[in-house]
């Protein structure tokens, strides 16, 4: 039988490993004295990532000194004076910022750094790492430059829709009813979409959802008491039901309210004014399970299939204002997220739309590829 490992007493990490813990993906490590701003430690690579050498580190971090390396330090002296004071608020700082190579050339660096104390409690080192953040910074503006294309591409054509519409109003006195009615039809549904343009698909919001997720967490049931207060901004009664979730979620605030916010308006539309609506919010699977059930007719069993399909409009939607992009976004939101978004049907008491998503990080996926969704094949009301 193999015998049980054991820790050997004399094996114990050193500050060696611990930085080379540090500089595992490529981060600069560096350790600076409070006291005389010089470098105690500099990471290996700082030549290939800063074009600098550890001499011109301590060159340029002398008191004083305006150097391009001074903004590894900055603020320091201030930092300490605080701290004195009993301000402990700037212990750990994040910054980023262009720092100017020898060659003439910058790199945007993203910097990390908290003060070590003494065995006294007082400052006597700066900890820091320094990341090259300039292929993420790169990858923003062309999220941004997609975006903005975006954009531009459906604005365009509906400007002129816009123009059009309004030029036919205003020559088409002499229309029938009907005619000037088809007129306004169309024009709100215009004005409707350029507003989703500002909405959901403007540079800022689609760099947003579709950047690689980082370190953001949200309370479930905060999400839910928002989604609460909004119904009844709306004047619709509504009852709330959530225990024992989790204090946080994994996810991107901002997303995630945007796909609560679509399933409260597509319910808003197709239930009668007045009729209540049910929030609730569980442990399922793993993970957290969101839900909003309303007391309408549901969705036609006709359309069950096809409600979150890109641009599908329900065969109850007549008279209603949408564009069959709502659910769409919802669904595809919640994916990116590691999540899914599903319809349940409740013969005789209404529509009930949950959102789940995974508690544990580790079984979220990234969020590199963008909005984009597998356009299942469970439909779109609004």
């Amino acid at each position: 039988m193999k015998a049980p490992m054991t820790r050997s007493a004399s094996v114990s990490p050193s500050a060696d490993d611990f930085r080379s813990i540090a500089e595992l993906g490529g981060d600069l490590a560096f350790i600076l004295d409070c006291a005389t701003k010089q470098p105690i430690y500099v990471s290996a690579g700082v030549d290939e990532m800063l074009g600098y050498t550890v001499d011109d580190i301590r060159a340029q971090l002398d008191e004083g000194g305006d150097g391009p390396l001074a903004a590894l330090c900055a603020g320091l002296s201030e930092r300490l004076r605080r701290f004195a004071a009993g301000d402990g608020s700037r212990l750990r700082v994040m910054r980023e910022f262009d720092l100017r190579r020898p060659d003439g050339s910058e790199v945007a660096v993203e910097m990390i750094s908290t003060l070590a104390l003494d065995d006294a409690g007082q400052p006597r080192a700066l900890l820091g790492l320094v990341r090259d953040v300039s292929a993420r910074r790169e990858r923003e503006r062309e999220r941004k430059r997609f975006a903005s294309m975006l954009n531009h591409e459906f604005r365009t054509p509906l400007s002129t829709i816009d123009g059009a519409i309004q030029r036919l109003e205003a020559l088409g006195t002499k229309a029938d009813e009907a005619t000037r009615q088809r007129y306004r039809k169309i024009a709100t549904a215009t004005d409707r979409l350029i507003a989703m343009l500002d909405d959901y698909l403007s540079p800022e919001r689609m760099a947003a959802l579709g950047s690689q997720r980082r370190d953001h967490t949200v309370g479930p049931r905060l999400l839910l008491e928002e989604l609460v207060a909004q119904a009844r901004v709306a004047g619709r009664p509504v009852t709330l039901a959530a225990d024992e979730l989790p204090a946080t979620l994994r996810g991107e605030p901002s997303g995630l309210r945007l796909a609560l916010k679509v399933l409260l308006d597509n319910s808003l539309r197709y239930t009668p004014a007045g009729s209540k609506l049910h929030v609730t919010g569980r442990r399922v699977d793993g993970g957290v399970e969101l839900a909003l059930r309303d007391e309408g007719a549901g969705v036609p069993e006709a359309d069950v299939g096809h409600i979150f399909d890109k641009g599908y409009r329900g065969t109850n939607a007549a008279g209603i204002a949408g564009s069959g992009l709502g659910l769409y976004m919802a669904r595809s939101v919640v994916e990116v997220h590691g999540g899914n978004l599903t319809y349940a049907c409740h013969p005789g008491r209404g529509a009930e739309f949950r959102l789940w998503l995974p508690v544990q990080a580790g079984a979220a996926k990234g969020l590199a590829s963008g909005l984009t969704s597998s356009d299942n094949r469970n439909g779109d009301r609004g």
